[in-house]
Protein backbone atom coordinates (compact mmCIF):
# COMPACT_ATOMS: atom_id res chain seq x y z
CA UNK A 1 0.00 0.00 0.00
CA UNK A 2 2.76 2.55 0.70
CA UNK A 3 4.40 1.67 -2.32
CA UNK A 4 1.81 2.34 -4.45
CA UNK A 5 0.79 5.84 -2.96
CA UNK A 6 4.83 6.54 -3.41
CA UNK A 7 4.90 5.82 -6.68
CA UNK A 8 1.27 8.17 -7.23
CA UNK A 9 3.00 10.73 -5.42
CA UNK A 10 6.11 10.86 -7.22
CA UNK A 11 3.99 11.30 -10.53
CA UNK A 12 1.86 13.65 -8.94
CA UNK A 13 5.40 15.58 -7.55
CA UNK A 14 7.08 15.67 -11.45
CA UNK A 15 3.69 16.61 -12.78
CA UNK A 16 3.65 19.52 -10.66
CA UNK A 17 6.90 20.60 -11.30
CA UNK A 18 6.46 20.12 -15.19
CA UNK A 19 2.86 22.53 -15.00
CA UNK A 20 5.30 25.07 -12.94
CA UNK A 21 7.39 25.59 -15.48
CA UNK A 22 5.14 25.58 -18.44
CA UNK A 23 3.33 28.73 -17.00
CA UNK A 24 4.36 32.16 -18.56
CA UNK A 25 6.20 34.52 -16.01
CA UNK A 26 4.59 37.83 -15.24
CA UNK A 27 7.05 39.11 -12.82
CA UNK A 28 10.03 39.02 -15.91
CA UNK A 29 13.09 39.41 -13.30
CA UNK A 30 15.23 38.27 -16.12
CA UNK A 31 12.87 38.33 -19.03
CA UNK A 32 13.55 34.97 -20.15
CA UNK A 33 9.99 33.48 -19.95
CA UNK A 34 8.26 36.09 -21.65
CA UNK A 35 8.55 34.96 -25.35
CA UNK A 36 6.67 35.59 -28.34
CA UNK A 37 2.67 35.95 -29.11
CA UNK A 38 2.18 33.00 -30.69
CA UNK A 39 2.28 29.27 -29.38
CA UNK A 40 -0.33 26.48 -29.26
CA UNK A 41 -2.67 27.96 -27.12
CA UNK A 42 -3.51 31.55 -26.48
CA UNK A 43 -2.27 33.26 -23.32
CA UNK A 44 -5.21 33.34 -21.37
CA UNK A 45 -6.72 29.58 -22.14
CA UNK A 46 -2.78 28.53 -21.33
CA UNK A 47 -3.25 30.40 -17.80
CA UNK A 48 -6.75 29.41 -17.11
CA UNK A 49 -5.98 25.56 -17.89
CA UNK A 50 -2.03 25.45 -16.02
CA UNK A 51 -3.72 27.52 -13.26
CA UNK A 52 -6.25 25.05 -12.60
CA UNK A 53 -4.21 21.84 -13.47
CA UNK A 54 -1.64 23.85 -10.74
CA UNK A 55 -4.40 23.83 -8.19
CA UNK A 56 -5.46 20.73 -8.62
CA UNK A 57 -1.79 19.10 -8.48
CA UNK A 58 -1.00 21.00 -5.06
CA UNK A 59 -4.59 19.50 -3.36
CA UNK A 60 -3.46 16.03 -4.73
CA UNK A 61 0.12 16.78 -3.32
CA UNK A 62 -1.06 17.69 -0.06
CA UNK A 63 -3.71 14.58 0.35
CA UNK A 64 -0.99 12.29 -0.86
CA UNK A 65 1.59 13.48 1.88
CA UNK A 66 -0.71 13.50 4.50
CA UNK A 67 -1.66 9.76 3.49
CA UNK A 68 1.73 8.93 3.72
CA UNK A 69 2.54 10.43 7.03
CA UNK A 70 -0.60 8.53 8.72
CA UNK A 71 0.97 5.69 6.62
CA UNK A 72 4.19 6.28 8.37
CA UNK A 73 2.70 7.01 11.88
CA UNK A 74 0.34 3.18 12.31
CA UNK A 75 2.93 1.16 10.70
CA UNK A 76 5.25 -1.00 13.49
CA UNK A 77 8.27 0.50 14.10
CA UNK A 78 11.50 -1.47 15.81
CA UNK A 79 11.70 -0.52 19.32
CA UNK A 80 14.16 1.64 21.00
CA UNK A 81 17.33 0.34 22.89
CA UNK A 82 16.02 3.00 25.36
CA UNK A 83 12.93 1.46 26.08
CA UNK A 84 14.60 -2.24 26.82
CA UNK A 85 15.30 -2.59 30.50
CA UNK A 86 17.75 -5.54 31.19
CA UNK A 87 18.03 -6.68 34.57
CA UNK A 88 21.62 -5.33 34.77
CA UNK A 89 20.17 -1.85 34.24
CA UNK A 90 16.83 -1.95 36.80
CA UNK A 91 19.36 -2.99 39.57
CA UNK A 92 21.49 -0.39 41.48
CA UNK A 93 25.04 0.15 39.61
CA UNK A 94 27.45 -1.79 41.38
CA UNK A 95 30.62 0.15 42.65
CA UNK A 96 33.18 0.43 39.98
CA UNK A 97 36.51 -0.04 40.38
CA UNK A 98 39.54 1.14 37.86
CA UNK A 99 39.10 -0.49 34.11
CA UNK A 100 35.18 -1.67 35.12
CA UNK A 101 32.23 0.03 33.60
CA UNK A 102 29.02 0.55 35.63
CA UNK A 103 26.94 -1.37 33.75
CA UNK A 104 24.63 0.93 31.47
CA UNK A 105 23.45 1.00 28.52
CA UNK A 106 26.45 1.06 26.55
CA UNK A 107 28.19 -2.20 28.29
CA UNK A 108 24.68 -3.78 27.56
CA UNK A 109 25.60 -2.91 23.58
CA UNK A 110 29.20 -4.23 23.81
CA UNK A 111 28.09 -7.30 25.29
CA UNK A 112 25.15 -7.91 23.03
CA UNK A 113 27.66 -6.88 20.14
CA UNK A 114 30.31 -9.48 20.47
CA UNK A 115 30.56 -12.32 18.34
CA UNK A 116 29.50 -15.49 20.25
CA UNK A 117 30.90 -18.25 17.46
CA UNK A 118 33.60 -19.25 16.38
CA UNK A 119 36.65 -16.46 15.63
CA UNK A 120 38.37 -15.98 12.29
CA UNK A 121 42.48 -15.87 13.07
CA UNK A 122 43.44 -11.86 12.74
CA UNK A 123 46.49 -11.33 10.49
CA UNK A 124 49.72 -11.32 12.46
Amino acid sequence: METVVIVIHLMIVLALVLVVLLQRSEGGALGIGGGGGGGLMSARGTANVLTRATAILAVAFFSTSLILSLIAKNEDRPSSILDATTPAATESAPATTEGESGGGILDTLKQQSQPTGPQVPSAQ
